[in-house]
């Protein structure tokens, strides 16, 4: 029986028999193979069994479906051969009774979206230091501005302008005591 196995580190190991004619992968749990990870869609792409091929077909997943780096919309995955689901790396295994690799067309490949980008999946220390700035980004003018801490500001002003307003009532009150003295 084939099988897909997860080659991405966190999750390797974790591997999902192609028992059934279609298998649904994606992020929620109503898929057949649950992979929660926020780089795969919802519902990022099924697996059909026709005869002895293993299909991958995309279901318009937001950052694509690969097989071994070309993005598809539809092709058949060989044993051995990497499907990239997002950032989600995954090999498919041939059990005892492995389908057979029958020579095929080259995979459909699918129009590259530039506007679609695959999500970081976390911040390195690196970003951190550098303020999250990327090399090839004008990071010279930004759209947002750091905004002034007033607040302290405004504190200190009155601060003062009280201190300097019971200076001036003392030095008063002593003047008038010295005054009613004579």
């Amino acid at each position: 029986m084939a099988k897909l196995v997860i080659l991405t580190p966190g999750m390797t190991g974790r591997a999902h028999e192609l028992n059934v004619d279609r298998t649904t992968i994606g992020r929620v749990e109503d898929n057949t193979f649950q992979i929660a990870d926020p780089s795969v869609s919802s519902h990022h792409c099924e697996v059909l069994l026709r005869g002895g091929e293993v299909l991958i077909r995309d279901l318009n997943s937001t950052n694509g479906s690969y097989i071994n780096d070309s993005q598809i919309t539809e092709s058949v995955l060989k044993p051995g051969q990497k499907l990239r689901l997002g950032q989600i790396e995954l090999k498919l295994e041939a059990g005892g009774a492995a389908p057979a690799a029958p020579a095929t067309p080259a995979p459909v490949k699918k129009p590259v979206d530039t506007a679609t980008m695959v999500m970081p999946r976390g911040v390195s220390l690196s970003d951190l230091e550098s303020g999250g700035r990327q090399p090839g980004l004008d990071t010279t003018s930004s759209v947002f501005s750091k905004k002034r801490n007033t607040t302290g500001l405004y504190f200190w002003i009155g601060t003062g302008i009280s201190i300097l307003i019971i200076i001036i009532l003392i030095l008063f009150a002593l003047r008038m005591a010295g005054n009613s003295g004579h």
